[in-house]
């Protein structure tokens, strides 16, 4: 199928590409495309107008910023990672400065697709298209990341934890960009892990889990098990209750792909999984 008909735009900068969603409020914003054109093809969406932000200069920034960087807490006690709106998964997952400051981000990239989407896609497009199977949002949300973007009145910040509304529906409004995406820094003793089952490499995970453990603090983080992107804490619970204890926060989806209760049981094999891999990061660091 072929998309519906739509007007194009290619603004040169920021503001104009801001300007142009505040004229259109039917309009959307192509970055990598990766999420947005499956869906025109098969005419889920049908904007009036598609306004391409690949040619604004300096959104494809991908920076790194350790603790002693770190200034006002501008960017946390442990600094973090910020990922411009047009730095795609490739080049994010090949950055070892990314690893090294918040690796959790690393591991989940590893999952996401296959190379040929990742060298296209972006990762906060992957974000803000808020797609509760995919991998990025939850790594967001429970690192307690946030999005900034850009709109008519200016520029503001949206914490992950009020940025993500429904099924693809994020708290973005329809004339605002997302520029840029921030990752605390994994800090000093604290470990992470990531894994997720799939039924093809590539395909979207049937359930996936991150883990983040600091401390006595262990939250997971689950994908494909909701509308959201979820996060559970798990502090306190001892190991073999792990994932029943998480299934109590959780209500895996009975679909094609696979029943509630295999969902389930997987829920129960990942979080057990991803927290003793948290932990044995945390004992080495």
């Amino acid at each position: 199928m072929k998309p519906a008909p739509f007007a194009y735009r290619r603004p040169g900068t920021l503001a104009e590409a801001v300007s142009v969603l505040a004229g259109e409020p039917d309009a959307k914003v192509l970055a990598g495309g990766q999420s947005l054109v499956p869906l025109l093809s098969m005419r889920l969406a049908s904007p009036a107008t598609l306004v391409d932000i690949n040619a604004i200069t300096g959104l494809d920034v991908i920076e790194t910023i350790d603790a002693n960087d770190a200034v006002d807490g501008q960017y946390g006690e442990h600094g973090g990672v910020r990922v411009g709106a047009l730095a795609r998964h490739a080049a994010v997952l090949a950055s070892p400065d990314v690893r090294r400051v918040q690796p959790l981000v690393s591991m989940a990239l590893q999952h996401v697709a296959h190379a040929t989407i990742r060298n296209r896609g972006t990762t906060v497009g992957s974000i803000v298209h808020a797609d509760a199977a995919a991998e990025m949002p939850v790594v967001l949300r429970l690192l307690g990341g946030s999005v900034e973007v850009e709109g008519p009145a200016g520029r503001r910040t949206i914490p992950a934890s009020e940025l993500f509304l429904g099924p693809l529906q994020s708290s973005l409004a329809h004339d605002e960009i997302a520029v840029s995406a921030y990752f605390p820094a994994l800090a000093p003793g604290a470990g992470v892990a990531f894994d997720e089952i799939a039924r093809r490499h590539g395909d979207y995970a049937l359930v996936g889990a991150a883990a983040h453990v600091d401390g006595e603090s262990v939250r997971v983080g689950y994908l494909s098990v909701g509308d959201v992107p979820t996060v559970v804490d798990l502090s306190g619970v001892a190991d073999d209750d792990l994932g029943e204890a998480a299934l109590a926060h959780l209500d895996p989806p009975d679909d094609i792909h696979a029943t509630a209760d295999y969902r389930a049981q997987l829920v129960r094999v990942l979080t057990t999984r991803v927290v003793r891999s948290a932990r044995d990061m945390a004992e080495d660091a």
